[in-house]
């Protein structure tokens, strides 16, 4: 059997990708994953606690409380889904397959929704403090009651780096920002916003080793400093990871054309990626906002290209 859509991923965009597909009468097959990138069924947003600023909840909502909404939403619009995990794909001129271990799925058009990991230091306590004190989204989770008027820590040397610290100066009582060496990479523009922030300090040539706290959250940071050896500890209530995300694009085997990060290329103003019937949409082919919002935006365009092409190619709708 030939499908017409298959949707790869699990998070906002793949789930809005399933809403459209499915009031479209597509009855798309979804593979959810099976722990891919190392994050469950639902997307990073399932390792989110509160939710504050995706349009319509008032009061907040959890990650895993908005993902387990439009995963039931996906299926009451005959979406089908599999908890499995794609590990490669085979494009051809017609139809595309996607393999999940030695199952074989075929597809008329396909929609690549399978998101980014945030980079971790993978130190000591990492685990244990993770959305507890340990986040990868200022903008995400920066406003927090948790972290308002508190000292934050970001960690990072880049342009990323600093927008994080600057976005999070708005509601920290201070903020430090830890440099592995003793310059930045960011760029001249970035460096200036970030020296002109008084609420902004740096820690040159310093390496974080282990978060530390209670059995609620993180309290204090043990740090090197890279020179001369030495180890202390400050105190904080978040620390802020800024170190870059990988695109999860491992399993496309360059059959797709990609950045020189990892992301997938897609054709401006549309998902449209360099395959005909191969579309991409959310965190994977987007590295500057990496917002909930933005993704879910991006897998109604992607449904709505998907469609266009059935249509246009294969008038079976």
């Amino acid at each position: 059997m030939i499908e017409k859509l298959i949707i790869i991923g699990s998070g906002p965009s793949a789930m809005t990708a399933a809403i459209y597909a499915g009031r479209a009468g597509l009855s798309p097959l979804v593979f959810e994953g099976e722990m891919a990138g190392g994050i469950p069924p639902g997307g990073q947003l399932t390792t989110t606690t509160d939710i504050e600023n995706f349009p319509g909840f008032e009061n907040g909502i959890s990650g895993i409380e908005l993902m387990m909404a439009m995963r039931a939403q996906a299926l009451r619009f005959n979406t089908r889904i599999l908890t499995k995990t794609i590990t490669q794909i085979k494009i051809s001129s017609s139809n595309h397959t996607v393999m999940a271990g030695d199952e074989a799925f075929s597809c008329e058009a396909l929609i690549i929704a399978t998101g980014a990991t945030a980079k971790r230091l993978g130190m000591k306590g990492e685990s244990k403090y993770w959305q507890k004190g340990i986040s990868a989204c200022a903008v995400c989770d920066g406003g927090l009651p948790l972290f308002r008027n508190q000292h934050l820590v970001v960690v990072g040397g880049g342009d990323t780096a600093i927008e994080e610290a600057i976005t999070l100066s708005q509601y920290a009582s201070k903020v430090t920002l830890c440099v592995r060496r003793e310059v930045l990479r960011a760029s001249d523009i970035m460096q200036k916003k970030l020296f002109n922030n008084k609420k902004i300090s740096i820690l040159w040539n310093t390496v974080i080793l282990e978060a530390l706290g209670d059995e609620r959250t993180l309290t204090h940071l043990r740090i090197q400093n890279t020179k001369d050896q030495t180890i202390s500890e400050i105190e904080t209530k978040g620390l802020f990871y800024a170190i870059g995300h990988s695109p999860n694009t491992q399993f496309l085997n360059n059959q797709i054309n990609l950045t020189e990060t990892g992301y997938i290329i897609i054709e401006q103003g549309t998902t449209r990626t360099s395959v005909s019937g191969v579309f991409a949409a959310g965190d994977v082919m987007d590295p500057h906002y990496r917002q909930a919002i933005v993704a879910a935006g991006s897998g109604c365009m992607a449904s709505l290209d998907a469609q266009h092409y059935l249509i246009g190619n294969f008038n079976k709708l």
